[in-house]
């Protein structure tokens, strides 16, 4: 997609009413279904949050940014994920929570990024984070500087092929929830996008689709 039609065309985005969790449940594994349904709240128990959904020109198309975290003790080792991360005390909000982390993680600052929408979070149990997403555009293409003790590497994902339905599939994957579970995935190139990172696409692909 080009990227002037996509700027141009996002400019009512922030007048849609976000899917939330109609959405959500799209890519949510099965053990997840439920307590999403439910609205369980753990805004008071979880810790926070923010992540940055950020586009982009690549030469003249319109481009999406995920990132590969790095191997590590923890739930989301070697995950996909979107630039972002826990909440600081010096932390203004969560928007600057998102902006930041993005600086910070690939090298991004905050002055090339036009925050575009908040939108819905989610809660992710293995870690006990709520998470807050925020949709972002730079005008102008982006020199990615990785942060290497966590950033593996970076996935750019044109805006047509996050629209396109086809790399909607399911695998078997060993999740924090079981073995050997049966989950849907974003399948972007040689990588699966899942959990909360492809709940969270599932959203922003909706709403995309409102207004492209």
């Amino acid at each position: 997609m080009n990227f002037n039609l996509f700027f141009n065309a996002i400019s009512t985005i922030s007048e849609v009413d976000l899917p939330s969790v109609s959405s959500h449940l799209k890519m949510a594994p099965l053990e997840r279904m439920e307590s999403i349904e439910k609205g369980d709240d753990y805004s008071t128990s979880a810790r926070k949050a923010a992540v940055m959904m950020l586009f982009y020109p690549k030469g003249d198309v319109a481009h999406l940014v995920l990132i590969v975290r790095n191997s590590y003790p923890g739930v989301h080792s070697s995950q996909i994920a979107f630039p972002g991360g826990k909440v600081e005390q010096s932390d203004l909000d969560f928007q600057q929570t998102a902006l930041r982390e993005t600086f910070e993680e690939i090298g991004i600052p905050t002055d090339k990024i036009k925050v575009v929408r908040s939108f819905s979070s989610i809660y992710i149990p293995p870690s006990n984070f709520i998470v807050y997403p925020f949709m972002g555009i730079s005008a102008t293409e982006l020199d990615f500087v990785l942060q290497e003790e966590e950033v593996a590497g970076i996935i750019e994902i044109p805006v047509a092929m996050l629209l396109d339905d086809s790399i909607i599939a399911h695998k078997i994957l060993d999740t924090s929830y079981a073995k050997a579970m049966t989950v849907p995935v974003f399948q972007i190139q040689e990588h699966a996008v899942w959990g909360a990172t492809a709940m969270m696409l599932s959203e922003l692909k909706d709403v995309l689709k409102m207004v492209l």
